[in-house]
């Protein structure tokens, strides 16, 4: 994508295709989050009943799972400001891999422990 010189040196506004890719991915961090609380509530809420188990583990992969939701939402909303401030400044913002690598450690471990849970209690 090609960027305007001037924009890039902070000296005018950013080009609107910057600040909606910024949009966008803000979005796309409230798709996931959503996703994740959907996922909190069928596996604390819905899965109990439907395999007819205790509900004690299956609640608490379910907050977790919550938990996840909301530090997408929160990291989503500070990943959305670091990026409207670039567009107007043209610096770099990558995402740092330290926040990649929780997340993926995060989402590995909590799959992980659904598959378990529902592996151990069919």
């Amino acid at each position: 994508m090609a960027v305007d010189s001037e924009s890039a040196k902070g000296d005018g506004p950013p080009p609107a295709t910057v600040s909606l890719a910024a949009e966008r991915t803000w979005l796309a961090w409230w798709r996931t989050a959503l996703a994740a609380s959907a996922g909190a509530l069928a596996i604390g809420r819905i899965a109990p009943q439907a395999l007819d188990v205790s509900r004690g583990p299956f609640v608490a992969l379910g907050t977790l799972y919550g938990v996840l939701a909301i530090g997408t939402l929160l990291v989503g909303a500070h990943r959305q400001r670091k990026l409207q401030r670039a567009a107007w400044t043209g610096t770099d913002v990558s995402l740092p891999f330290a926040i990649v690598a929780c997340f993926t450690a995060g989402g590995v471990l909590l799959a992980g422990a659904t598959v378990v849970l529902v592996l151990a209690e069919a």
